[in-house]
């Protein structure tokens, strides 16, 4: 398992939606946008999160367009964030 790895829990990949962007919060954590409509805070916050790629502009911009599991939607899977 890497740093990197969208899935570090072993989820089922039913529920992955793919990353279509990232923006900064007020507090200066990473979040990112999933095309489900939900957003997720991705945090590197060692040992506890390991996600350094997050603080990187390249690496960031290369999660985009890949697959993520989304665990609003595995709550819910009938659920989008509009509904």
């Amino acid at each position: 398992m890497s740093e990197s790895d969208s899935n570090a829990d072993r989820r089922s990949a039913s529920g992955a939606t793919l990353v279509v962007g990232f923006h900064e919060d007020d507090c200066g954590h990473w979040v990112v946008t999933l095309t489900c409509g939900h957003t997720q805070h991705l945090r590197h916050q060692p040992p506890w999160q390991s996600r350094a790629w997050v603080l990187d502009p390249a690496r960031r911009h290369q999660q985009i367009g890949q697959p993520m599991h989304c665990g609003w939607c595995a709550r819910n899977p009938q659920r989008t964030k509009d509904s």
